[in-house]
């Protein structure tokens, strides 16, 4: 399954607003997708709830995995973005 690391890039981490826009578009997507903290649980992107559930802050790094690569390059883009801007 491809998969990519990143960084959060919002200012204060994957809090409802940003989770909220990276569920809708993992939700769009029509595949699955899943987000986690290295060596963690990964937990569906397309849930904003189990988005936050991560507790992830600005800068922690954050593995996104799905069968579609270019899914998975549309969401790593942004869970690095600062959602927040």
């Amino acid at each position: 399954m491809p998969s990519t690391t990143v960084e959060v890039g919002s200012a204060v981490g994957l809090h409802a607003r940003p989770a909220a826009l990276i569920a809708e578009t993992a939700k769009a997507a029509g595949v699955p997708v899943t987000l986690a903290l290295v060596g963690g649980a990964p937990v569906d992107a397309g849930s904003a709830l189990m988005i936050m559930t991560l507790g992830a802050a600005k800068g922690v790094a954050v593995v996104v995995s799905s069968d579609d690569q270019p899914t998975v390059d549309k969401i790593a883009a942004l869970v690095a973005a600062d959602l927040d801007a």
